[in-house]
């Protein structure tokens, strides 16, 4: 819901002034229920009888636009729970998909985020709704933008994510980067080029010198990628040939219209089965040239350090040695 006038603003703050303490969800009297195990959800999320099933907070309007929505903190254990809370941005994992930084400082989505109360005690077997508004600055860029209310206690800190778009223009767009091929494996980075959350999909290509491999069917990636967000994958191979030069082409799509594609050069060589061929010729090579030279009559080279031969007497010397036969 989006409230744009000064007495919807005012309205507005006057909510986030109050939490609501209700009734605990059903199976809060669970045997598994044990202190300390509180947990933190839109309300009317899906983990309770009768939820909407909202995984995350969903929030869409116009620059300018006050936002509005309630957390649920439930206190299942047996004595009360005291919980904190905070907005936060959120920032790209590198598996795919955001996650809430970790400090107090927010400059993004987290800054543009108010909560009517940054700490409440839940009962035991209570659940607490916190209302929280979301005010979009009027200079917004359009598009999907990223955040979560964090609530932290007893050392534990469970983020609820919130997705916010900001009406006006969307673009998605994606690129496909840096794809190497190594044995059976592929790796490739993905770069979310548009102003939307992008969820893609991915198809495998590959043609040798000895003609094209069975191309694999398209499959939905497990990674969300936020606006301007690169990740990098993997994806294995099974298929890679022992020997061939390949070319691997990846195409990806999205919704939206959005599409990338990039290729890698592998060269695929059985090095262990050739090099012992390369031994076996190398030491065949050797043996018939041994043979040929013993076939020739040539002596087998000599160790230069060894004794040398005497040199056969010069026409002088043999002058001399003939002379001395007559004397």
């Amino acid at each position: 819901m989006s409230l744009s006038t000064g007495h919807a603003a005012r309205a507005a703050l006057a909510a986030l002034l109050c939490a609501l303490a209700v009734p605990p969800a059903a199976g809060a009297d669970r045997p598994d229920a044990v202190p300390g195990a509180w947990s933190a959800e839109p309300t009317g999320g899906g983990a309770r009888p009768g939820g909407d099933g909202r995984p995350y907070f969903y929030l869409e309007g116009a620059p300018g636009a006050v936002l509005e929505d309630r957390l649920s903190v439930t206190n299942p254990g047996r004595t009360p729970v005291t919980v904190r809370l905070r907005g936060a941005d959120a920032y790209d994992a590198t598996f795919g998909g955001s996650a809430a930084r970790g400090t107090k400082r927010s400059s993004g989505t987290g800054a543009w985020l108010r909560l009517a109360s940054r700490e409440v005690t839940v009962p035991a077997r209570t659940r607490a709704e916190v209302p929280f508004a979301v005010t979009v600055p009027s200079g917004a860029t359009p598009g999907d933008h990223s955040g979560a209310v964090l609530a932290v206690s007893g050392g534990r800190e469970v983020g609820v994510r919130v997705h916010l778009r900001v009406s006006g223009p969307s673009l998605a767009a994606l690129s496909v980067e840096d794809v190497t091929v190594s044995g059976r494996t592929i790796r490739y980075a993905l770069v979310n080029r548009g102003n939307t959350v992008l969820v893609p999909r991915l198809t495998v290509r590959a043609e040798g010198l000895t003609g094209a491999f069975p191309r694999r069917p398209a499959r939905a990636l497990p990674v969300e990628l936020l606006p301007g967000q690169r990740v990098d994958l993997t994806e294995s191979w099974p298929d890679a040939p022992a020997f061939d030069r390949v070319t691997v082409r990846l195409g990806v799509t999205a919704a939206g219209g959005a599409r990338g594609e990039a290729s890698a050069l592998a060269v695929y060589v059985p090095w262990v089965p050739l090099t012992g061929v390369l031994l076996v010729l190398a030491a065949a090579g050797a043996g018939g040239y041994a043979l040929r030279r013993r076939g020739r009559g040539e002596a087998p080279d000599r160790d230069p350090s060894g004794p040398q031969p005497t040199g056969e007497p010069g026409t002088s010397e043999r002058h001399l040695a003939k002379a001395g036969a007559h004397t």
